[in-house]
């Protein structure tokens, strides 16, 4: 007869216990079974909902990087003089190759030394550096672009923007 309660009270807990977590009003055990059947089937829609959301959303990354990889950005090289023998070097092309190597050859070439330069090459090469000629030997803007521009088509032609 204990069991018998026991198991009786139990049953009653898992009840009550279903109740609240389907936040079910049904006092009848068949109702409160069917609103967690119920409840479960809502679940598993909006998980699926939720599913093909992110499916779709992978779809337009993918898609987004892919195009990515297809534009031709315009070579740009743009170089200020700063000082006396200083110079402000950016540029701008697309990735791929040693770029970075040859562009560090041409300022070698040139007698001239890095002072700081910051390097991205996640969608296509983007660099500034500030430069500084070695000997005090003059300089010009214009030699300066011209071996970058030189420089980077080695690694093969591109459409070019000199500013």
């Amino acid at each position: 007869m204990a069991k018998k309660v026991q198991r009786r009270a139990a049953s009653r807990r898992k009840l009550q216990l279903l109740r609240t977590l389907t936040n079910s009003k049904s006092v009848g055990r068949r109702s409160i079974i069917l609103n967690v059947l119920l409840h479960f089937h809502k679940l598993k829609v909006k998980l699926e909902e939720i599913q093909r959301e992110y499916q779709n959303l992978m779809a337009i990354r993918n898609e987004y990087f892919n195009l990515l990889k297809h534009i031709q950005i315009p070579k740009e090289v743009k170089v200020e003089k700063l000082g006396e023998d200083q110079f402000m070097v950016k540029v701008r092309c697309n990735r791929g190759g040693d770029k970075l190597v040859s562009i560090v050859e041409a300022f070698e070439e040139l007698g001239l030394n890095v002072v700081r330069a910051r390097v991205c090459c996640n969608h296509f090469f983007a660099m500034e550096a500030i430069v500084v000629a070695q000997d005090q030997q003059t300089t010009k803007t214009k030699d300066v672009t011209q071996a970058i521009l030189k420089a980077i088509d080695k690694q093969g032609g591109e459409r070019i923007l000199v500013t």
